[in-house]
């Protein structure tokens, strides 16, 4: 059924609390292996990544890299010198949001057999989830086998003076506004700052960037960082790092906002946007209910269940492993065939590294591409990261523009390519590349990463001629000397 007119008590093998990527990647693996399940949610069934996070914000960036790619390619730089669309640009935005419409999703789930409930979702004791439908009817809900709780986290607005009034914009707002304003201050370097200074700067807004820090996606090698901003700055944004807004005012409604920094400057925008990290949802679900403290992030094994439980599960950014949809889905598909065999009786799970029940890519394979002009895009370890485990190893670094492949692609391509070597083993810990038009070479790294193949092996891997793909002959080539 579409949506669930149950009793107020119902019984099923497994509930879920959340019902976006993640959660439905759960209910699917549990129903596919013939467990009745009922999907909690509170908001639109498909959850932030398909109405406020990577559909939207894809949907905006990629007409901003396809122009600065096509002003790079000879006989076609003139024909896109000018703007862009930006109705249309906003209005394809909206269709791959669904216009923020969950009718598909809703039929998704009724096609593989969970039924919904649409409600805020609160655990009330082991095993048990109590639903307040937006009409008042409450449901009370028993698991026999397991919860997965899958509500995924917030954005994080610092609690700054005068903050609250000025209506700041986090990531849902700066992926689904719908004019260009035009100044636009962000707060942090990170990915969401990043991505969203690239749609707005290109849309036509002027943009400054306020980072803490040393320089932007401090999570990656230190070159991504420098050839985004060496990018953004040439599109027209102003960076500005080592700085800290220490206040917020907005005095009309309509009016513009004033940021103070550290030092007593002002600077007026007419948006802020504050990218300053994420919080686990999970303030009003109940944890207190089952002896788990309330907002908290919460801690799991491999297999993703809640660490001194046997029936709570806790998959994707709630779990604080890595907040990322395609990685929470991968926990979700961990999850959802640990649940089924513990549901089964299976004695013994596959908990061993790489195991069936066993979400070790967390830990050593964990793949991200940024989607700015140029693209960054990592695998696995940095190489501070490999260092500070421990690991014995090699970077090993290649210009992207000296490759065939980035000549055909781009006049005047810039890019980097690094990866991190096991000198002890002779794999690869990490890899990371940087340069337009990187995002889809990112999987044969993800492959060589995950599938721990031996440098040797990979060197019997040809790269076609000439594709950017040539990057792997030249780290190879570089690595043996």
């Amino acid at each position: 059924m579409t949506e669930a007119d149950a009793v107020q008590n119902a019984v099923y093998d497994v509930v879920v609390i959340g019902a976006g990527p993640v959660g439905e990647n759960v209910a699917d693996r549990t129903r596919a292996a013939g467990l009745s399940t009922a999907v909690v949610e509170v908001e639109l069934i498909g959850g932030e990544c398909s109405y406020w996070a990577c559909m939207p914000s894809k949907a905006l960036l990629r007409p901003v890299v396809a122009r600065a790619d096509a002003r790079k390619v000879p006989g076609l730089s003139a024909a896109v010198q000018g703007p862009l669309d930006t109705a249309a640009v906003l209005a394809h935005r909206d269709a791959k949001a669904s216009h923020w419409k969950d009718d598909g999703q809703v039929a998704w789930l009724d096609g593989i057999g969970a039924d919904i409930y649409r409600g805020q979702g609160r655990l009330t004791g082991a095993k048990q989830v109590s639903v307040t439908t937006p009409d008042g009817t409450e449901h009370r809900l028993t698991a026999r086998h397991a919860v997965a709780v899958c509500t995924g986290s917030r954005a994080v607005v610092p609690d700054l003076p005068g903050v609250a009034d000025a209506r700041p914009w986090t990531s849902r707002e700066a992926t689904s506004a719908k004019e260009v304003p035009g100044r636009l201050v962000v707060v942090g370097g990170g990915v969401v700052g990043v991505e969203m200074a690239t749609v707005w700067q290109a849309l036509g807004a002027q943009v400054t960037m306020l980072v803490r820090g040393k320089g932007l996606l401090p999570k990656m090698e230190p070159f991504a960082g420098e050839l985004v901003a060496e990018a953004l700055t040439e599109a027209g944004a102003e960076i500005r790092t080592g700085v800290s807004a220490t206040s917020v005012t907005r005095t009309a409604p309509d009016g513009p906002v004033t940021v103070e920094l550290g030092d007593g400057e002002r600077i007026e925008a007419d948006e802020i946007l504050f990218a300053t990290g994420r919080a686990p949802r999970t303030g009003d679900i109940g944890l207190e209910s089952v002896d788990l403290k309330p907002g908290s992030w919460l801690q799991v094994d491999d297999s993703c269940r809640v660490e001194g439980t046997t029936w709570l599960y806790a998959v994707g950014d709630v779990n604080h492993r890595a907040l990322l949809t395609h990685q929470g889905k991968y926990q979700a598909r961990i999850a959802g065939a640990a649940i089924a065999a513990r549901a089964a009786g299976v004695p013994l799970l596959e908990t061993g590294r790489w195991g069936a029940h066993t979400a070790t890519a967390d830990h050593a394979a964990v793949p991200q591409v940024v989607f700015t002009d140029p693209e960054a895009a990592s695998v696995g370890l940095t190489l501070a990261e490999a260092e500070q485990a421990g690991h014995r190893v090699r970077a090993v670094d290649y210009d992207l523009a000296a490759v065939a492949g980035s000549g055909l692609y781009a006049d005047d391509y810039r890019g980097r390519a690094r990866m991190v070597v096991d000198l002890d083993r002779e794999i690869l810990l990490g890899v990371t590349f940087v340069g337009p038009g990187i995002g889809e070479l990112l999987h044969s790294a993800t492959v060589a990463v995950a599938g721990e193949v031996p440098i040797d092996r990979l060197w019997h891997a040809v790269p076609a001629y000439p594709t950017i793909s040539e990057i792997w002959l030249r780290l190879l080539e570089t690595y043996r000397g």
